[in-house]
């Protein structure tokens, strides 16, 4: 019985002198990020960067919508939940009822781009004009300036917070017109409206390129300055959100998202930083 008590001993010193010379567990530095996809190139650039400096680091980085990166928060699947619009209330009642205390840290801004296929002549668009052709009141390209021909309307699926925020923003929370076509990122928004002569449909800014056409709305193009001054009137901030106060290696991370380095990566991929 002695000798028993004895190995018992040896054997929780063992593990106790293990927990002390290995205190980090295996996924200590390993970060996932789920959610927006206008958040999604920041997130991947900063990830990338990061990871090249600190090879010990490994972070996955998903898309998914804003909605899905906050319940990512709330049912503890990742570690930062990225999204272009602010936590809901519901969505914070839930969180708090399961113990979760999600934070939000703004990391760059933004401005929702309006977009049309690089052949339609129309040069601008009133928001008053944005609003009706989202909302099913003008249907016609000969309405508002344009090459004619029917309006294809394509928007973000209601999990996107790039919907939420354009619903907001642009159409004082109408109800977007049933025919319109609603795609699950940015990156197919784009594309539907690179190939569709008729089309119309509404990125993040880091998503312009050549391949479409961004026209000014009430005047005003989206841009760094426009957006920062306020001047534009669809600008908006996008956020990172973890689970309380990051601690580790989800603050080094999210130190570095938001120093001088990750607001340049954020600056470089189209967006408007902080810095």
């Amino acid at each position: 019985m002695n000798k028993l008590k004895r190995q018992l001993g040896i054997y929780t010193l063992t593990l106790a002198i293990f927990a002390l010379v290995c205190p980090v567990n295996a996924h200590a530095d390993t970060i996932t990020i789920k959610g927006s996809t206008t958040v999604l190139p920041i997130a991947q650039a900063c990830a990338e960067s990061y990871m090249d400096q600190n090879p010990s680091v490994n972070i996955s980085v998903q898309g998914g919508g804003s909605g899905v990166g906050i319940a990512s928060i709330i049912d503890g699947t990742a570690d930062i939940g990225d999204a272009s619009r602010p936590i809901k209330n519901a969505e914070l009642s839930s969180a708090i009822s399961r113990g979760k205390d999600p934070k939000a840290h703004v990391v760059a801004m933004d401005g929702i781009a309006v977009i049309v296929n690089n052949a339609n002549r129309i040069s601008a668009i009133s928001k008053k004009d944005l609003k009706a052709i989202y909302t099913g009141g003008i249907s016609s390209w000969s309405d508002v300036g344009g090459s004619g021909g029917k309006i294809v309307v394509i928007g973000r699926d209601s999990a996107s917070g790039t919907f939420e925020a354009f619903t907001e923003l642009a159409l004082h929370k109408a109800k977007t017109r049933p025919d319109a076509l609603l795609e699950a990122s940015n990156a197919a928004v784009k594309q539907v409206v690179q190939t569709t002569p008729g089309a119309i449909g509404y990125v993040g800014l880091g998503y312009v390129d050549s391949t479409v056409k961004a026209i000014p709305v009430d005047g005003v193009m989206p841009k760094e300055e426009t957006v920062l001054s306020g001047t534009y009137a669809l600008a908006r901030p996008l956020f990172m959100y973890t689970n309380g106060k990051p601690t580790g290696a989800i603050k080094n991370f999210m130190d570095f998202v938001l120093s001088w380095e990750g607001q340049s990566l954020a600056k470089e991929n189209g967006f408007v930083p902080l810095k």
